[in-house]
């Protein structure tokens, strides 16, 4: 039996960023299903920081990380300049510049027109794409860095993190919890629940009434630019619907039709028909020729009902912390949302900065879904 002040449940960005949070005055376990951190959500992302992408609520969390991913650790940022087109063709300026005067999006982003965008990227087809929004101060990000990162900081404070452990029982009693994971068992009178696409199945487990979170696969395919041409300075670019984005990636090209296909919660792989339409998507505006598909792969993406992420302490049941519903935000949020739950946890106000930038408490409380 391993005592601990509190159990953490998987070892994603979100489950590492609160664990190394509250490693520094607590004594915190980390359980992990896989034999490594990192394998399936965190590990898929498509590593771009955006202040505009999401709903307000992401929006205000990821611009409260933004600090986090300039300063990086050990002398090195974890961002690099990108920046981030969001297209409209002649028929979608309305939503485009609907999305522009949105309260979170206006002050950082400007519109520019076809000549501006093809300075930027002189692929796009001519007389397709005929504006957009402009993103400049987008990066992309290091998440590797950054998730180790946050597990090295959790073991330097003293931080235990445990592999192979997948959760098999969860018991309370007389104000402890006792989780069973293969042949280990541990007790804390708190655990976190940042199983990702598992936070339901967690929750069912440990007879805590689900959220509703519903994972979504993601596809992404990686291609050769067109031969000659240097991709490097590129910005990403997402059609304002969200049909697809596209974005430089170590020389070559991340493509994906942006598909959120419901899946159970699972290692899930790309199909090749995602693949295609992500190519047909693309080629429609880019004159990116495609020869061969270099590498792909899917991710899930986890959203709870409305698209928020969930932290906060369970309604129903003590000592149960829900730290889930990242949806495909969870590396650009993580330094806000970790800090967010390590102050609910510890019984703390909310961090200056996430209050001045307008976020509420009850934005991300587990309750308003009861």
């Amino acid at each position: 039996m391993i005592e601990a002040d509190v159990i953490v449940i998987g070892a994603g960005i979100a489950g590492a960023g609160v664990a190394a949070e509250l490693a520094a005055d607590r004594r915190v376990v980390i359980l992990e299903m896989e034999e490594r951190p990192g394998v399936h959500t965190t590990g898929r992302s498509a590593s771009v920081h955006s202040e505009t992408y999401g709903n307000p609520c992401v929006r205000r969390l990821s611009r409260a990380s933004r600090d986090h991913f300039l300063q990086g650790a050990e002398g090195r940022s974890f961002a690099t300049d990108r920046g981030c087109l969001y297209l409209a063709t002649e028929t979608q300026l309305g939503r485009l510049d609907a999305f522009g005067r949105e309260p979170t999006v206006a002050s950082a982003v400007e519109r520019i027109g076809e000549s501006e965008i093809r300075a930027l990227n002189p692929l796009f087809r001519p007389g397709v794409v005929v504006a957009a929004l402009f993103e400049r101060r987008a990066y992309s990000l290091d998440v590797d860095a950054i998730h180790v990162g946050y597990l090295k900081h959790f073991r330097r404070a003293g931080g235990v993190l445990e592999c192979s452990a997948p959760v098999e029982r969860l018991g309370y009693d007389r104000g402890t919890w006792t989780v069973e994971a293969g042949d280990r068992r541990f007790r804390a009178p708190l655990v976190v629940n940042a199983a990702g696409a598992w936070g339901d199945v967690v929750a069912r487990m440990a007879g805590v009434r689900p959220i509703g979170l519903q994972p979504m696969r993601r596809t992404v395919a990686l291609v050769d630019p067109p031969t000659g041409v240097d991709v490097t300075r590129w910005p990403m670019a997402v059609d304002i619907d969200e049909q697809f984005y596209l974005k430089p990636d170590a020389g070559k090209i991340i493509l994906s039709p942006a598909d959120e296909t419901p899946m159970d919660p699972s290692d899930v792989w790309a199909e090749e028909i995602d693949i295609a339409i992500a190519v047909d998507r693309v080629q429609a505006v880019v004159d990116l020729p495609v020869q061969r598909v270099a590498h792909s792969w899917a991710g899930l993406r986890t959203f709870a009902p409305d698209r928020s992420p969930v932290a906060g302490y369970d309604r129903e049941v003590p000592g149960f912390f829900w730290l889930v519903g990242q949806g495909g935000y969870g590396i650009q949020t993580a330094p806000a949302l970790s800090r967010f739950a390590a102050a609910m946890i510890r019984g703390e106000d909310m961090p200056d900065d996430l209050r001045t930038l307008g976020l509420d408490i009850g934005d991300l409380a587990p309750d308003r879904f009861a």
